[in-house]
């Protein structure tokens, strides 16, 4: 593979706010690593649809299997992704997932906790780390305008509170902290981080709840009057991998229709 193509590993890209960012990243003439979990069928669809949006020849799309919350797997997906495209210009840790059941804090089971947590938290620290690692140990040449960077897609629950699904609100606090952590420790290092925080999007996970955020929306609590959209996400990683934001370090940028304005 040509070493002048810059790659990024992309968790949870088989379908959702993953799929979307893939596809603009695709426009920035990336080859892209596409992590997924379950479903190989839509990884499948992912690369189709970056194979329509690449704008060089050589860029390659591939779909890994890799459940980021075990230790063993995510080493696989740095291992693989390095031995497949030679190196890795920016991670952006998408992966997520909700409690199986929302209930109240006073139900809230310790296992449901601890799965959502090693999704949500400690599977993106622990894989910043393998890849920052791998950054500081052979001194990479960066491709992309932004550098070598990570990006975090947090949440607005890191700072909203829905007490039926606390263990999603405590897992996007923790990421929010770790993505400020890894700005602070990689700044000086010309290493990039980023936090995108999403509000209330059109994905599989908010599918449950479409009719009490349509009542929401109606009642005017997004100014903007609107679903967001994996586009909208998508938009916000390549305008911060393609260097738009060289003096942010650690910044967070919200992607929220405006649901997190302060108002009386």
């Amino acid at each position: 593979m040509p070493e002048s193509l810059p790659v990024v590993l992309i968790t949870g890209a088989s379908r959702g706010l993953g799929r979307g960012v893939a596809l603009r990243i695709s426009e920035l003439g990336c080859s892209i690593m596409i992590n997924y979990v379950a479903n190989e069928k839509a990884a499948n669809e992912t690369i189709d649809l970056c194979r329509e949006k690449q704008i060089r020849p050589d860029q390659q799309f591939i779909a890994f299997r890799a459940d980021i919350s075990d230790d063993g797997q995510r080493r696989e997906l740095v291992s693989r992704t390095l031995d497949e495209f030679g190196r890795i210009d920016t991670l952006v840790n998408n992966a997520g997932i909700g409690p199986g059941k929302r209930v109240d804090l006073l139900e809230m089971s310790e296992a449901s906790l601890e799965r959502v947590l090693a999704t949500n938290l400690r599977g993106p620290h622990f894989l910043t780390q393998l890849v920052a690692e791998h950054w500081l140990k052979t001194k990479q040449k960066p491709l992309l305008p932004a550098g070598l960077s990570v990006v975090f897609i947090s949440s607005v629950s890191a700072e909203m509170v829905s007490v039926d699904r606390g263990e999603y609100c405590m897992s996007k606090a923790g990421l929010s902290m770790a993505a400020k952590l890894w700005a602070s420790r990689l700044a000086g290092e010309g290493i990039q981080v980023y936090e995108i925080r999403p509000g209330v999007m059109a994905t599989d996970m908010t599918s449950a709840s479409k009719e009490r955020y349509d009542k929401m929306i109606g009642k005017g609590k997004i100014p903007q009057n609107r679903w967001g959209t994996a586009d909208d996400v998508g938009l916000a990683v390549k305008a911060v991998v393609g260097g738009y934001l060289p003096f942010s370090a650690g910044t967070i940028i919200h992607v929220d229709g405006g649901l997190t304005i302060p108002k009386l």
